[in-house]
């Protein structure tokens, strides 16, 4: 068996800090696509729960800083996809009028894309892309995000947002998510 000897260690100094991730850096439309995704191996999945309230998720979305959260099902497998698009949107109004409810009572699964409907793309396939290819997928999907699964989908790996990419590009990247009324073109406006 090898043995292995300890490491020197002194006291931390006393005014000390956390360490905090650092800032995706600037990048150019030839750079590996990579550089632009968010690798949930390194970053923890923003959550909710199927049962939750829209109410509780836009709050989580609100905390986390983001615009879309995984549902995860009791059994830990990706039940759906939920989005600022869904909440602030068409689909809150249609389910309360159909369903005679207010909206605080509208739960996650009542409007959330289920699993069934998600589309990813291959791990394998973005290691060849670039961020130029991210860009012209997203535009060409009219989304703000996109999935990438690894394990022949069975595993979520990381995630494309329009916002970040457009950050870290330093230029607008402009997507055209199709909206189904008035209500979606407003919201959309407003963000």
């Amino acid at each position: 068996m090898r043995v292995y000897s300890p490491l020197p260690h002194a006291l931390l100094a006393a005014n000390a800090r956390v360490a905090q991730p650092s800032a995706p850096g600037r990048v150019s439309l030839d750079d590996p696509a990579f550089s632009v995704m968010t690798d949930l191996r390194e970053v923890s999945a923003a959550t909710t729960r199927p049962d939750e309230t829209i109410d509780a998720a836009q709050a989580v979305m609100i905390r986390r800083g983001v615009r879309l959260l995984f549902v995860i099902a009791r059994d830990g497998s990706v039940a759906g996809v939920i989005t600022t698009t869904d909440l602030l949107g068409e689909k809150p109004v249609r389910f309360m009028q159909s369903r005679g409810v207010a909206h605080a009572d509208i739960l996650v699964e009542d409007i959330m894309t289920p699993a069934s409907m998600l589309e990813a793309l291959s791990l394998l396939d973005v290691a060849q892309m670039r961020v130029g290819h991210i860009v012209a997928t997203l535009k060409e999907s009219g989304r703000r995000h996109l999935l990438v699964s690894e394990e022949n989908g069975r595993r979520v790996r990381g995630i494309f947002s329009a916002s970040q990419v457009a950050r870290q590009l330093g230029m607008e990247v402009q997507t055209f998510e199709v909206a189904s009324s008035f209500a979606e073109i407003e919201a959309a406006l407003v963000r």
